[in-house]
Protein backbone atom coordinates (compact mmCIF):
# COMPACT_ATOMS: atom_id res chain seq x y z
CA UNK A 1 0.00 0.00 0.00
CA UNK A 2 1.20 3.38 -0.84
CA UNK A 3 1.32 6.74 0.89
CA UNK A 4 -1.01 8.02 -1.01
CA UNK A 5 -3.72 5.91 0.52
CA UNK A 6 -2.65 7.83 3.97
CA UNK A 7 -3.41 11.01 3.26
CA UNK A 8 -6.82 12.95 3.96
CA UNK A 9 -6.50 15.19 0.51
CA UNK A 10 -9.08 17.55 1.86
CA UNK A 11 -6.90 18.41 4.66
CA UNK A 12 -4.16 19.95 2.73
CA UNK A 13 -4.30 23.62 1.07
CA UNK A 14 -6.38 24.58 -1.65
CA UNK A 15 -9.03 26.34 -2.89
CA UNK A 16 -11.61 26.15 -0.26
CA UNK A 17 -9.14 27.23 2.48
CA UNK A 18 -6.34 29.79 0.30
CA UNK A 19 -8.06 33.06 0.05
CA UNK A 20 -7.17 35.22 -2.63
CA UNK A 21 -7.30 38.79 -3.14
CA UNK A 22 -5.92 41.36 -5.64
CA UNK A 23 -5.74 45.05 -4.52
CA UNK A 24 -6.75 47.76 -6.96
CA UNK A 25 -3.02 48.65 -7.42
CA UNK A 26 -1.90 45.38 -8.22
CA UNK A 27 -0.65 43.71 -4.93
CA UNK A 28 -1.82 39.57 -4.32
CA UNK A 29 -2.72 38.63 -1.10
CA UNK A 30 -3.23 34.92 -0.54
CA UNK A 31 -3.92 33.77 3.42
CA UNK A 32 -4.50 30.48 5.32
CA UNK A 33 -6.20 30.55 8.80
CA UNK A 34 -4.46 28.40 11.43
CA UNK A 35 -6.07 28.67 15.03
CA UNK A 36 -3.92 25.96 16.60
CA UNK A 37 -1.05 28.29 16.70
CA UNK A 38 -0.76 31.73 18.08
CA UNK A 39 1.40 32.85 15.39
CA UNK A 40 1.82 33.84 11.78
CA UNK A 41 4.13 33.70 9.28
CA UNK A 42 4.58 36.41 6.43
CA UNK A 43 6.03 35.58 3.15
CA UNK A 44 6.61 37.14 0.41
CA UNK A 45 8.31 38.62 -3.43
CA UNK A 46 8.87 41.91 -5.04
CA UNK A 47 9.93 41.77 -8.50
CA UNK A 48 13.39 43.08 -7.80
CA UNK A 49 15.81 41.09 -8.88
CA UNK A 50 19.60 40.79 -10.09
CA UNK A 51 17.91 40.48 -13.26
CA UNK A 52 18.11 44.15 -13.53
CA UNK A 53 21.71 44.60 -12.12
CA UNK A 54 24.43 45.69 -14.74
CA UNK A 55 27.20 44.12 -14.85
CA UNK A 56 29.50 46.79 -13.85
CA UNK A 57 27.18 46.97 -10.58
CA UNK A 58 26.36 43.30 -10.39
CA UNK A 59 24.61 43.27 -6.66
CA UNK A 60 22.53 46.03 -6.53
CA UNK A 61 19.03 44.30 -5.96
CA UNK A 62 20.85 42.53 -3.20
CA UNK A 63 22.81 44.99 -1.89
CA UNK A 64 19.34 47.34 -2.05
CA UNK A 65 17.06 44.22 0.01
CA UNK A 66 19.86 44.31 2.83
CA UNK A 67 19.86 47.77 3.30
CA UNK A 68 15.84 48.17 3.74
CA UNK A 69 15.94 47.59 7.33
CA UNK A 70 18.86 49.97 7.99
CA UNK A 71 16.22 52.97 8.90
CA UNK A 72 13.00 54.46 7.22
CA UNK A 73 11.65 57.98 7.52
CA UNK A 74 10.27 57.11 10.47
CA UNK A 75 12.61 54.98 12.31
CA UNK A 76 16.23 54.64 12.72
CA UNK A 77 17.78 51.34 12.33
CA UNK A 78 17.94 50.83 16.29
CA UNK A 79 14.63 51.51 16.89
CA UNK A 80 13.32 49.32 14.38
CA UNK A 81 14.92 46.32 15.56
CA UNK A 82 13.65 47.21 18.81
CA UNK A 83 10.22 47.61 17.72
CA UNK A 84 10.25 43.74 16.25
CA UNK A 85 12.11 42.29 18.68
CA UNK A 86 10.35 43.56 21.63
CA UNK A 87 6.95 41.39 20.28
CA UNK A 88 9.67 39.00 19.58
CA UNK A 89 8.76 39.22 16.18
CA UNK A 90 11.18 38.98 13.30
CA UNK A 91 11.59 40.24 9.44
CA UNK A 92 14.44 40.08 6.95
CA UNK A 93 14.93 40.07 2.74
CA UNK A 94 16.99 38.80 0.20
CA UNK A 95 16.96 39.00 -3.10
CA UNK A 96 17.09 36.52 -5.96
CA UNK A 97 17.55 36.56 -10.12
CA UNK A 98 13.81 37.66 -10.44
CA UNK A 99 12.63 38.53 -6.95
CA UNK A 100 13.43 40.53 -3.76
CA UNK A 101 11.81 38.37 -1.14
CA UNK A 102 10.89 38.76 2.22
CA UNK A 103 9.79 36.69 5.26
CA UNK A 104 8.71 37.19 8.95
CA UNK A 105 7.23 36.00 12.06
CA UNK A 106 4.95 37.35 14.92
CA UNK A 107 2.35 36.37 17.43
CA UNK A 108 -0.85 37.05 15.72
CA UNK A 109 -1.88 40.17 17.99
CA UNK A 110 1.37 41.37 16.28
CA UNK A 111 0.76 41.01 12.86
CA UNK A 112 -0.42 44.66 12.14
CA UNK A 113 3.07 45.55 13.60
CA UNK A 114 5.06 43.14 11.23
CA UNK A 115 2.62 44.50 8.30
CA UNK A 116 3.07 48.28 9.08
CA UNK A 117 6.87 47.43 9.48
CA UNK A 118 7.41 45.74 6.24
CA UNK A 119 5.18 48.50 4.54
CA UNK A 120 7.78 51.27 6.34
CA UNK A 121 10.72 49.12 5.11
CA UNK A 122 9.35 48.80 1.62
CA UNK A 123 8.03 52.61 0.83
CA UNK A 124 10.55 54.86 2.87
CA UNK A 125 14.37 53.28 3.35
CA UNK A 126 16.35 56.26 4.07
CA UNK A 127 19.68 53.79 3.57
CA UNK A 128 22.07 55.98 5.78
CA UNK A 129 25.45 56.40 4.74
CA UNK A 130 26.84 55.18 7.95
CA UNK A 131 24.86 51.65 7.89
CA UNK A 132 25.89 51.56 3.86
CA UNK A 133 29.74 51.72 4.42
CA UNK A 134 29.24 49.05 6.82
CA UNK A 135 26.98 47.43 4.83
CA UNK A 136 29.33 47.16 1.61
CA UNK A 137 31.79 45.93 4.21
CA UNK A 138 29.89 43.05 5.12
CA UNK A 139 28.92 41.91 1.75
CA UNK A 140 32.59 42.16 0.43
CA UNK A 141 33.26 40.26 3.54
CA UNK A 142 31.50 37.69 2.22
CA UNK A 143 32.50 37.15 -1.28
CA UNK A 144 35.86 37.08 0.28
CA UNK A 145 35.21 34.12 2.26
CA UNK A 146 33.68 32.90 -0.86
CA UNK A 147 36.23 33.17 -3.49
CA UNK A 148 38.34 30.51 -1.06
CA UNK A 149 35.57 28.48 -0.61
CA UNK A 150 35.64 25.09 -3.27
CA UNK A 151 32.21 24.37 -3.45
CA UNK A 152 30.81 27.74 -3.78
CA UNK A 153 33.31 28.61 -6.90
CA UNK A 154 32.68 25.09 -8.45
CA UNK A 155 28.78 26.03 -8.31
CA UNK A 156 29.66 29.72 -9.98
CA UNK A 157 31.48 28.46 -12.77
CA UNK A 158 29.00 25.92 -13.53
CA UNK A 159 26.76 28.41 -13.42
CA UNK A 160 28.85 30.71 -15.75
CA UNK A 161 29.20 27.92 -18.21
CA UNK A 162 25.86 26.75 -17.94
CA UNK A 163 23.77 29.81 -18.83
CA UNK A 164 26.10 31.88 -20.74
CA UNK A 165 24.63 35.79 -21.04
CA UNK A 166 21.53 34.87 -19.07
CA UNK A 167 21.07 36.66 -15.33
CA UNK A 168 21.06 32.64 -14.03
CA UNK A 169 24.82 32.92 -14.80
CA UNK A 170 25.96 35.32 -12.32
CA UNK A 171 26.08 35.45 -8.79
CA UNK A 172 23.17 38.13 -7.18
CA UNK A 173 25.63 39.49 -4.52
CA UNK A 174 28.17 39.99 -7.29
CA UNK A 175 31.81 40.54 -7.38
CA UNK A 176 34.39 42.54 -4.84
CA UNK A 177 34.89 44.98 -7.57
CA UNK A 178 31.15 45.40 -8.81
CA UNK A 179 30.09 45.73 -4.97
CA UNK A 180 33.14 48.40 -4.40
CA UNK A 181 31.60 50.16 -7.51
CA UNK A 182 27.92 50.79 -5.79
CA UNK A 183 26.71 53.68 -3.88
CA UNK A 184 24.29 55.05 -1.94
CA UNK A 185 22.75 56.83 -4.94
CA UNK A 186 22.65 53.50 -6.62
CA UNK A 187 20.26 51.92 -4.30
CA UNK A 188 17.92 55.36 -3.80
CA UNK A 189 17.92 55.04 -7.97
CA UNK A 190 17.58 51.02 -7.93
CA UNK A 191 14.62 51.25 -5.01
CA UNK A 192 12.79 54.20 -7.07
CA UNK A 193 12.74 52.34 -10.68
CA UNK A 194 12.02 49.05 -9.16
CA UNK A 195 9.83 48.61 -6.15
CA UNK A 196 6.06 48.92 -6.36
CA UNK A 197 3.09 47.29 -5.97
CA UNK A 198 1.93 45.98 -9.01
CA UNK A 199 4.72 43.11 -8.60
CA UNK A 200 4.18 42.40 -4.68
CA UNK A 201 2.72 39.26 -3.45
CA UNK A 202 2.15 38.72 0.34
CA UNK A 203 1.19 35.63 1.93
CA UNK A 204 0.11 35.09 5.73
CA UNK A 205 -0.66 31.73 7.01
CA UNK A 206 -1.53 31.74 11.20
CA UNK A 207 -4.13 32.54 13.88
CA UNK A 208 -5.52 35.34 11.43
CA UNK A 209 -8.86 35.28 9.29
CA UNK A 210 -8.36 36.91 6.09
CA UNK A 211 -10.77 39.78 6.49
CA UNK A 212 -7.69 40.38 9.02
CA UNK A 213 -5.25 40.16 6.34
CA UNK A 214 -6.57 42.23 3.72
CA UNK A 215 -7.86 44.89 5.44
CA UNK A 216 -4.62 45.32 7.52
CA UNK A 217 -2.63 45.12 4.02
CA UNK A 218 -5.30 47.48 2.11
CA UNK A 219 -4.21 50.03 5.31
CA UNK A 220 -0.71 50.20 4.85
CA UNK A 221 -0.14 49.31 1.13
CA UNK A 222 -3.61 49.98 -0.62
CA UNK A 223 -2.56 53.19 -1.54
CA UNK A 224 1.46 52.62 -2.93
CA UNK A 225 1.86 53.89 -6.51
CA UNK A 226 4.88 53.67 -8.41
CA UNK A 227 3.96 55.41 -12.03
CA UNK A 228 7.95 55.18 -12.73
CA UNK A 229 8.18 51.08 -12.37
CA UNK A 230 10.58 49.64 -14.69
CA UNK A 231 9.68 47.12 -16.89
CA UNK A 232 11.22 43.47 -16.69
CA UNK A 233 14.25 43.71 -19.32
CA UNK A 234 13.86 41.10 -22.20
CA UNK A 235 16.27 37.97 -21.39
CA UNK A 236 18.12 35.92 -24.07
CA UNK A 237 17.67 32.59 -24.61
CA UNK A 238 19.52 29.43 -22.86
CA UNK A 239 21.13 27.35 -25.70
CA UNK A 240 22.19 23.68 -24.67
CA UNK A 241 25.74 23.37 -24.75
CA UNK A 242 26.89 22.15 -28.22
CA UNK A 243 29.53 19.47 -26.32
CA UNK A 244 31.28 18.91 -23.05
CA UNK A 245 33.04 22.16 -21.05
CA UNK A 246 35.59 21.10 -18.64
CA UNK A 247 37.24 24.05 -16.29
CA UNK A 248 38.80 23.13 -13.04
CA UNK A 249 38.98 26.27 -10.47
CA UNK A 250 42.58 26.22 -8.64
CA UNK A 251 42.05 27.47 -5.07
CA UNK A 252 45.51 26.63 -3.39
CA UNK A 253 45.86 24.65 0.41
CA UNK A 254 42.37 22.62 -0.25
CA UNK A 255 42.33 18.96 0.68
CA UNK A 256 39.49 18.36 -1.48
CA UNK A 257 38.74 18.80 -4.23
CA UNK A 258 34.56 19.78 -5.54
CA UNK A 259 32.70 18.43 -8.68
CA UNK A 260 29.54 20.19 -9.79
CA UNK A 261 28.50 18.91 -13.53
CA UNK A 262 25.21 18.82 -15.33
CA UNK A 263 22.95 20.10 -18.24
CA UNK A 264 19.64 22.36 -18.07
CA UNK A 265 16.77 21.09 -16.76
CA UNK A 266 13.45 22.26 -16.67
CA UNK A 267 11.62 25.68 -15.69
CA UNK A 268 9.28 24.59 -13.04
CA UNK A 269 6.28 25.00 -14.02
CA UNK A 270 7.30 22.59 -17.33
CA UNK A 271 5.02 19.76 -17.72
CA UNK A 272 7.83 17.45 -17.22
CA UNK A 273 8.83 19.03 -14.52
CA UNK A 274 7.55 16.35 -11.67
CA UNK A 275 8.80 12.99 -13.35
CA UNK A 276 11.82 15.39 -13.61
CA UNK A 277 11.97 15.77 -9.98
CA UNK A 278 10.92 12.00 -9.08
CA UNK A 279 13.42 10.84 -11.68
CA UNK A 280 16.20 12.72 -9.94
CA UNK A 281 15.26 11.50 -6.33
CA UNK A 282 16.00 8.08 -7.89
CA UNK A 283 19.47 9.28 -9.92
CA UNK A 284 21.06 10.97 -6.38
CA UNK A 285 18.59 11.67 -3.81
CA UNK A 286 16.61 8.75 -2.11
CA UNK A 287 18.23 6.62 0.32
CA UNK A 288 22.10 6.98 0.61
CA UNK A 289 21.83 9.30 -2.19
CA UNK A 290 20.42 7.63 -5.26
CA UNK A 291 22.46 5.80 -7.71
CA UNK A 292 25.01 8.21 -8.12
CA UNK A 293 25.99 8.05 -4.45
CA UNK A 294 25.78 3.93 -4.30
CA UNK A 295 28.29 3.95 -7.24
CA UNK A 296 30.42 6.65 -6.85
CA UNK A 297 30.48 6.92 -2.47
CA UNK A 298 29.46 3.79 -1.29
CA UNK A 299 30.83 0.97 -3.80
CA UNK A 300 33.81 2.79 -5.63
CA UNK A 301 34.76 4.51 -2.27
CA UNK A 302 35.43 7.75 -5.12
CA UNK A 303 34.12 10.46 -2.83
CA UNK A 304 33.37 12.08 0.53
CA UNK A 305 29.60 12.92 -0.98
CA UNK A 306 27.67 12.22 -4.04
CA UNK A 307 24.23 14.09 -4.61
CA UNK A 308 21.91 15.22 -7.51
CA UNK A 309 19.90 18.62 -7.69
CA UNK A 310 17.07 19.99 -9.94
CA UNK A 311 16.71 23.69 -9.79
CA UNK A 312 13.98 24.73 -11.57
CA UNK A 313 13.23 28.47 -11.84
CA UNK A 314 10.77 30.82 -13.89
CA UNK A 315 12.78 30.64 -17.57
CA UNK A 316 14.88 26.95 -16.57
CA UNK A 317 16.49 25.52 -14.19
CA UNK A 318 19.81 23.00 -13.94
CA UNK A 319 20.09 19.51 -13.48
CA UNK A 320 23.50 18.73 -11.31
CA UNK A 321 25.56 16.21 -10.02
CA UNK A 322 27.80 17.52 -7.16
CA UNK A 323 30.51 15.59 -5.41
CA UNK A 324 33.40 16.17 -3.08
CA UNK A 325 37.00 14.18 -3.83
CA UNK A 326 40.11 13.26 -3.20
CA UNK A 327 41.87 14.94 -5.92
CA UNK A 328 43.37 11.88 -7.13
CA UNK A 329 40.10 10.12 -7.58
CA UNK A 330 38.72 13.43 -9.88
CA UNK A 331 38.71 12.03 -12.99
CA UNK A 332 37.74 8.32 -12.15
CA UNK A 333 34.94 9.84 -10.17
CA UNK A 334 34.18 12.00 -13.48
CA UNK A 335 34.07 8.95 -15.96
CA UNK A 336 31.74 6.94 -13.55
CA UNK A 337 29.00 9.83 -13.33
CA UNK A 338 29.23 9.83 -16.92
CA UNK A 339 28.63 5.97 -16.97
CA UNK A 340 25.65 6.23 -14.47
CA UNK A 341 23.93 9.48 -16.40
CA UNK A 342 24.86 6.99 -19.12
CA UNK A 343 22.49 4.18 -18.02
CA UNK A 344 19.70 6.78 -16.71
CA UNK A 345 19.08 7.96 -20.08
CA UNK A 346 19.01 4.43 -22.06
CA UNK A 347 17.10 2.11 -19.62
CA UNK A 348 13.99 2.98 -17.35
CA UNK A 349 14.38 3.28 -13.83
CA UNK A 350 13.20 -0.24 -12.07
CA UNK A 351 9.60 -0.51 -10.57
CA UNK A 352 11.15 -0.81 -7.03
CA UNK A 353 12.85 2.40 -7.32
CA UNK A 354 9.70 4.36 -9.00
CA UNK A 355 7.63 3.11 -6.11
CA UNK A 356 10.12 3.67 -3.45
CA UNK A 357 10.39 7.50 -4.63
CA UNK A 358 6.75 7.65 -4.80
CA UNK A 359 6.42 6.72 -1.30
CA UNK A 360 8.30 8.81 -0.55
CA UNK A 361 7.46 12.18 -2.41
CA UNK A 362 3.45 11.87 -1.03
CA UNK A 363 4.54 10.50 2.28
CA UNK A 364 7.03 13.99 2.73
CA UNK A 365 4.16 16.39 1.59
CA UNK A 366 2.27 16.26 4.89
CA UNK A 367 5.29 17.08 6.64
CA UNK A 368 6.35 19.84 4.65
CA UNK A 369 2.97 21.37 5.62
CA UNK A 370 3.20 21.09 9.28
CA UNK A 371 4.06 24.50 9.67
CA UNK A 372 2.67 27.59 9.06
CA UNK A 373 6.36 28.73 7.24
CA UNK A 374 5.98 25.63 5.46
CA UNK A 375 2.30 26.73 3.83
CA UNK A 376 3.09 30.14 3.59
CA UNK A 377 6.48 29.16 1.24
CA UNK A 378 4.41 26.49 -0.50
CA UNK A 379 1.37 28.99 -0.99
CA UNK A 380 3.81 31.50 -2.28
CA UNK A 381 5.31 28.72 -4.98
CA UNK A 382 2.01 28.47 -5.97
CA UNK A 383 1.45 32.11 -7.00
CA UNK A 384 5.10 32.62 -8.14
CA UNK A 385 4.51 29.74 -10.67
CA UNK A 386 1.32 30.18 -11.73
CA UNK A 387 0.76 26.20 -10.33
CA UNK A 388 -2.96 26.62 -9.13
CA UNK A 389 -4.70 26.78 -5.81
CA UNK A 390 -5.43 23.22 -6.03
CA UNK A 391 -1.80 21.93 -7.03
CA UNK A 392 -1.30 20.66 -3.40
CA UNK A 393 -4.38 18.36 -3.32
CA UNK A 394 -2.84 16.86 -6.77
CA UNK A 395 -0.11 16.34 -6.34
CA UNK A 396 -0.24 13.14 -5.00
CA UNK A 397 -2.44 11.36 -7.91
CA UNK A 398 -0.18 13.27 -10.31
CA UNK A 399 3.07 11.49 -8.31
CA UNK A 400 1.27 8.27 -8.56
CA UNK A 401 0.50 8.57 -12.85
CA UNK A 402 4.49 8.65 -13.43
CA UNK A 403 5.84 6.17 -15.10
CA UNK A 404 9.58 4.69 -15.44
CA UNK A 405 9.03 4.93 -19.45
CA UNK A 406 8.26 9.24 -18.94
CA UNK A 407 11.07 9.37 -16.16
CA UNK A 408 12.96 7.75 -19.05
CA UNK A 409 11.59 10.57 -21.82
CA UNK A 410 11.99 13.49 -19.35
CA UNK A 411 15.84 12.22 -18.51
CA UNK A 412 16.30 12.00 -22.16
CA UNK A 413 14.69 15.20 -22.87
CA UNK A 414 17.35 17.12 -21.22
CA UNK A 415 20.59 15.12 -19.75
CA UNK A 416 22.87 14.35 -23.00
CA UNK A 417 26.23 12.67 -21.34
CA UNK A 418 28.31 14.15 -23.78
CA UNK A 419 27.13 17.62 -23.87
CA UNK A 420 27.92 18.47 -19.53
CA UNK A 421 29.30 21.14 -17.99
CA UNK A 422 32.04 19.76 -15.93
CA UNK A 423 33.58 21.87 -12.96
CA UNK A 424 36.12 21.31 -10.17
CA UNK A 425 37.62 23.64 -7.65
CA UNK A 426 40.70 22.67 -5.63
CA UNK A 427 43.93 22.06 -5.54
CA UNK A 428 46.33 21.51 -8.66
CA UNK A 429 44.77 18.51 -10.15
CA UNK A 430 45.53 16.70 -14.11
CA UNK A 431 42.82 17.73 -16.47
CA UNK A 432 42.00 15.24 -18.89
CA UNK A 433 39.27 15.77 -21.89
CA UNK A 434 35.95 15.20 -21.16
Amino acid sequence: MNKFSDIKISSLPGPQDIHRKVLSNGIVILTRENFQSPSVVLSGLLGAGSLFDSKEKLGLAYFTSMALMRGTRSMDFQTLYNRLESAGASLGFAASVHNTNFGGKALSEDLPLLISTLADCLLHPVFPDVYITRLRAQIISGLTIRAQDTGEMAALTFDRILFGDHPYARPEDGFIETVQGITRDDLVGFHQSHYGPENLVIVVVGAVTPEEVFGLVEKELGGWKNPALASAPSLPQIPHLPNSVREHVEIAGKSQTNLVMGTLGPKRNAPEYLAATLGNNILGQFGMMGRIGDAVREKAGLAYYASTSLNSWIESGSWEVSAGVNPVNLEKAIQLIIQELHRFTSEPVSQNELEDGQDNFIGRLPLSLESNAGVANSILNLERFNLGLDYLQKYPERIMQITPEEILKTAQMHIDPGKLAIVSAGTESKVEDA
